[in-house]
């Protein structure tokens, strides 16, 4: 026998303390608490693309969703999720539109295009009949001299399927004021206009009211918020800057009721 000691076997695992992904994307659902399971499907049954920031192989995608509170303050405790997570791109996706099954990917592209800041799906409205919500003004109607399949330039797009870059979110975060909703203390990035005033000289009540998406649209616009997230060359690169909202035709999403309705 040889008297060679025997070296004991060791094991020596040193973690680097890199988690191995990034705060790429989070995506924001205000829901009421009931969704229909078509919703369901197209949430889970989306094709993801490779290598697109997941922590496990069941290819959750990091989710929050505000549960019973107006849309506006959803929005705004969604948008301070994103803030504190250090994400770098938030997905608006709400609870009742039904994206394609290639929508990730779809979005892939466009995130590594940097296609623009801020990207909307298209999807139309609950009535009879549908109209897409695409627009081109205020109290002008829907704009719809495009084809399917092409990227609508619009100034006015909604936020039930919407990409939105961290640096607009950052920059309108920083301007905007807190408020408190419920106990939970958040900014009023995303605002209803429900205001109401009385004139003295004309001797009138005046009121204004609206949706967030819009209000949320304009302020962008008129807060020149592009720029002062540093995105003025894609504005100087368009050929109309006043509507500097693409809607992408490819990402054509379904809008569903409770009753399982589908528009259009």
């Amino acid at each position: 026998m040889s008297d060679t000691p025997v070296r004991p076997y060791r094991t020596i695992v040193q973690d680097s303390g890199d988690p191995g992904y990034t705060n790429r994307l989070l995506i924001g659902t205000a829901v009421t608490g009931l969704v229909r399971i078509e919703w369901v499907q197209a949430r889970y049954g989306q094709i993801i693309p490779t290598n697109w920031s997941h922590v496990q192989m069941l290819q959750y995608l990091d989710s929050f969703m505000p549960l019973r509170y107006q849309v506006d303050d959803a929005q705004n405790l969604i948008v301070k999720e994103f803030i504190e997570k250090d994400f770098e791109w938030l997905w608006l996706y709400e609870h009742d539109v039904l994206p394609p099954p290639d929508a990730c990917i779809r979005l892939d592209r466009h995130i590594r295009a940097a296609t623009a800041p801020i990207l909307s799906g298209l999807y139309y409205t609950r009535t009879r009949p549908s109209e897409p919500l695409t627009y081109r003004g205020r109290g002008t109607g829907t704009y719809t001299d495009w084809q399917m399949g092409d990227l609508v330039w619009c100034d006015g797009v909604p936020t039930g399927f919407l990409l939105i870059h961290r640096s607009i979110l950052q920059a309108m975060w920083d301007d905007s004021p807190e408020y408190m909703v419920r106990t939970t203390l958040t900014r009023r990035v995303f605002e209803t206009p429900r205001k109401m005033w009385f004139d003295p000289e004309t001797n009138q009540f005046n009121t204004v009211t609206g949706t967030s998406d819009l209000d949320w649209c304009t302020r962008v616009m008129k807060g020149d918020y592009f720029k002062k997230a540093g995105w003025g060359s894609f504005l100087d690169k368009l050929p109309y800057p006043e509507y500097p909202f693409p809607v992408d035709t490819q990402l054509f999403c379904k809008h569903i009721n409770q009753d399982g309705s589908v528009f259009p």
